[in-house]
């Protein structure tokens, strides 16, 4: 099957680029569509598809594989009540928080940034929350609010007792945490709405990686606006090198990927060094084989394989990400490599080792690490993410985008 013009169809209405999830995805979903609508080839869907704009959102929900859970890279989260809590004047305390999370997907995200919030002692009435999705189909499931076992990844889901109650089917969001969200179908492409408010904090994590150069400049054109001056955008670990060459400044977090536009602002509510932050603020660790998308962090997607061994060590791997993720990333090293020594090699430990060089800077060494990651497990999609992104900054735009290619057919189910 030809499917340039449907590339090009979905690249105009969503800003896919389909090398990044290669051309085999487009065609399948167009061939689940052709089905759907009972036709009797691919030109016939065509004309079809072409006069109907129900039928064109009815491919995006085909092309669209909603890949999420709660509190997916927790260090985000950690840094979300940080920031927050450290730049709030007393003067602004009586004000309202504006927030995004744009794509939404399911709503795992959105609700994790509620949780988070409330979790840190900030109250209800001072947060509100927008989730924006292209995905009538996602936003229909996050509407439903009731979430099974995919949902909950990690080895820590206590917050899952604090702020959840038991449903048929799963778990729902408590009424405290679901009033906070307020879901709504929208394109970020198309500036989501015209004179809309400006946003303290957007998540717009793992998207931009699905959009040519030309589409990202666009996006993050839409995105900066929507901020407010001092506002801090999070995006996804393989994004952060495209928000440095817009001139977003990072908040240099350990293992949180939150930027803001141009040099802080000079005032005394500036962010301070502080302690990391007590256990009653932390998210959840994330699970020894965090899987879907810096650098240093993706999650695994679900059709990463987890291996017994690396069960086995989930421990070990926990203290050191823990240490990661609160800054300590010599001692978060030195576990590592004990970890090797003792228990011997396993794709998670050189993982978590080449996000920890990366994070301080030696990328050679972190490039090392993601490779040996991935002779043990060559689906390994985290060090895939990571390994594309340091390419990338190193001039191989070709290895990169190899590499990125892999990780997203891994992400869309298939092989790498």
């Amino acid at each position: 099957m030809d499917t340039a013009r449907f590339e090009q169809l979905l690249k105009q209405a969503m800003g896919l680029d389909s090398a990044s999830i290669g051309s085999a995805s487009v065609e399948r979903a167009v061939q689940e569509r052709v089905s759907a609508c009972g036709l009797a080839d691919v030109r016939s869907y065509w004309d079809r598809l072409s006069g109907s704009g129900t039928e064109l959102q009815e491919l995006i929900e085909a092309v669209v594989v909603p890949e999420t859970w709660f509190f997916r890279d927790p260090a985000s989260f950690v840094a979300l009540a940080r920031l927050l809590r450290d730049e709030r004047s007393p003067r602004q305390a009586q004000g309202v928080l504006r927030l995004l999370s744009v794509p939404c997907s399911t709503g795992e995200e959105p609700y994790s940034m509620a949780m988070a919030l409330l979790d840190a002692g900030f109250p209800a009435s001072a947060l509100r929350i927008d989730a924006v999705d292209i995905s009538h189909r996602a936003l229909a499931r996050a509407q439903g609010a009731v979430y099974g076992r995919n949902s909950f990844r990690g080895s820590d889901l206590a917050f899952r007792d604090r702020h959840f109650v038991a449903a048929a089917g799963g778990h729902s969001p408590a009424d405290a945490v679901q009033r906070l969200v307020k879901f709504r179908h929208g394109n970020l492409l198309d500036g989501l709405a015209a004179g809309a408010e400006l946003y303290d904090v957007i998540f717009c994590r793992n998207v931009l990686i699905y959009f040519d150069r030309v589409t990202q400049d666009r996006a993050l054109a839409v995105l900066g606006r929507l901020l407010t001056p001092c506002g801090w955008l999070f995006v996804g670990p393989s994004e952060t090198a495209l928000l440095s060459d817009h001139g977003f400044i990072s908040a240099k977090l350990p293992l949180a990927f939150a930027f803001r536009k141009g040099p802080a602002p000079r005032t005394d509510t500036g962010l301070r060094a502080t302690p990391a932050p007590s256990r009653s603020m932390r998210a959840p660790a994330p699970a020894a084989a965090a899987p879907r998308p810096a650098r240093p962090r993706v999650a695994p997607s679900a059709a990463t394989p987890r291996t017994a061994a690396r069960a086995e060590t989930a421990t070990g791997i926990d203290r050191a990400r823990r240490l990661a993720d609160q800054g300590h990333l010599a001692e978060a090293a030195a576990l590592c490599e004990a970890h090797l020594r003792e228990r011997g090699p396993t794709a998670e430990a050189y993982n978590l080792l080449g996000l920890v060089r990366d994070a301080s800077g030696k990328t050679d060494d972190a490039a090392d690490q993601y490779r040996k990651a991935l002779y043990l497990e060559p689906n390994h999609h985290e060090a895939l993410v990571h390994l594309a992104l340091l390419l990338q900054k190193q001039g191989d735009a070709a290895g990169a985008q190899r590499l990125q290619q892999r990780a997203s057919r891994l992400q869309h189910g298939g092989g790498a």
